[in-house]
């Protein structure tokens, strides 16, 4: 079978600096050769009927994993209808599949949810992986679940929406088990819960909406069933007892300081912290009228925090709640242009934070995330350097997009002459 010999590239492995003049070799869907340096044209040789690809310089890097997601948001504001219920699911299935061909055009070849409605997730995901529609590889997520009147139940309790569109109530450990656990045989495969308010929510970060008890069982379940179980935590107590009773994935953690850094850390949890959606809403928020004053933004965390925790060895991730007002789907790679410019954080850092470290949220780092022989060969070709212009990633018609060693979107240079 032919091989891809793509030559010329500025490799952006994932594990080292960029590498100009290196040359990657796709085989079966996954990398054979992996040579770096001004010498690895020589390093190979190409059979007749390899195809050669000359990239002139452009750079070579792993496809990105955007690991906080929800495929259903669609210009989500303030509104009298609860999430989830502003449209019909199948509707509701439609803009999750455009989303999420959005997000692969983008140059995000894996996704991860954050929550959805009703089972809309779990469809996508079984669709793309039947070949009906176009997308990434795809975790799919449960609707949210916290207790009664928690801080996105904004409906009159009149109404008894316990388990529409895109949440599910739950009270008291037996409850969360259960209603996990349904969600599970749905087709979840990330269990997202409402642990505090704060982070656009209207209630603060110190606003525990769940009991110890119902985190402890929440957890316990997900992880006896072996899905991912994340959280939206924003307060310093609820991100310390989330982390010690081993959630995977903390969603915010806007109060976070060091001893949550020390913990997270140790007890190796992933942190999602979608800083640019605090940053859109300052501008966004004020025009929601009577509720804006009750919206909590960016709460805690000072942005140096985010530095020290990456330095500190905490999986630091990107993704972010796409799909609100003011954060338009194919917006992605603006994060992270956030966390270079507001933080401070270099460049070839945050490619980490949405590669590698996204691999390992996935726990998919023995076959995704970096560009080693032997992996699955997911990558771009980007027509730039994002490690010196973080912004190029902002641009999907400078990114050829490919999954296994396929081309899934954009276009790679003309073929060279083969050697």
């Amino acid at each position: 079978m032919s091989r891809l010999v793509l030559t010329g590239a500025n490799l952006i492995d994932g594990l080292n600096p960029p590498r100009p003049g290196s040359t990657v070799v796709v085989e079966n869907g996954r990398f054979s050769e992996v040579v770096q340096g001004p010498a690895a044209a020589r390093a190979v040789t190409a059979a007749p009927d390899d195809e050669v690809v000359d990239l002139g310089g452009r750079t070579v890097m792993p496809g990105m994993v955007l690991c906080h997601y929800h495929s259903t948001y669609d210009n989500l504001g303030p509104s009298p209808v609860p999430i989830g219920l502003d449209h019909a699911p199948p509707y509701q299935a439609l803009i999750a599949a455009r989303n999420l061909r959005t997000a692969l055009e983008c140059g995000f070849t894996s996704v991860v949810s954050a929550g959805a409605a009703n089972d809309v997730d779990a469809s996508l995901h079984r669709a793309i992986r039947d070949g009906l529609v176009e997308g990434p590889r795809f975790l799919p997520g449960s609707r949210e679940i916290s207790t009664t009147g928690f801080g996105n139940d904004m409906t009159p309790y009149h109404w008894d929406l316990r388990a529409l569109g895109g949440m599910r109530t739950c009270d008291g450990a037996d409850e969360f088990r259960k209603g996990i656990r349904e969600e599970i045989k749905r087709g979840a495969k990330v269990i997202k819960l409402f642990v505090t308010g704060g982070h656009g929510v209207m209630r603060s970060k110190d606003f525990e909406e769940m009991s110890r008890e119902e985190l402890a069982a929440a957890i316990e379940t997900g992880h006896g069933r072996g899905v991912l179980v994340r959280g939206h935590i924003v307060g310093k107590q609820a991100i310390l007892a989330a982390a010690r009773l081993g959630i995977d994935i903390i969603d915010h953690g806007d109060d976070m300081d060091e001893e949550c850094v020390e913990l997270l850390a140790e007890t190796g949890t992933s942190v999602a912290p979608s800083i640019h959606f605090t940053e859109v809403m300052r501008d966004v928020v004020p025009g929601w009228g009577s509720i804006a004053s009750r919206v909590h933004l960016g709460e805690g965390r000072p942005y140096e925090m985010l530095t020290h925790a990456d330095k500190a060895g905490v999986n630091m991730v990107i993704g972010d709640d796409y799909g609100a007002q003011g954060l338009p789907h194919g917006s992605y790679a603006k994060e992270l242009e956030t966390y270079v410019t507001k933080a401070g954080i270099a460049p070839i850092d945050v490619l980490r934070w949405a590669t590698v470290n996204g691999a390992k949220l996935m726990r998919r780092e023995h076959d995704l995330g970096t560009i080693e022989a032997g992996k699955i060969a997911d990558f771009l070709v980007v027509d730039g350097d994002p490690a010196a212009d973080i912004t190029v990633l902002q641009n999907p018609s400078a990114i050829a997009v490919m999954t296994g060693g396929r081309l899934r979107s954009g276009t790679l240079p003309s073929r060279a002459d083969t050697p």
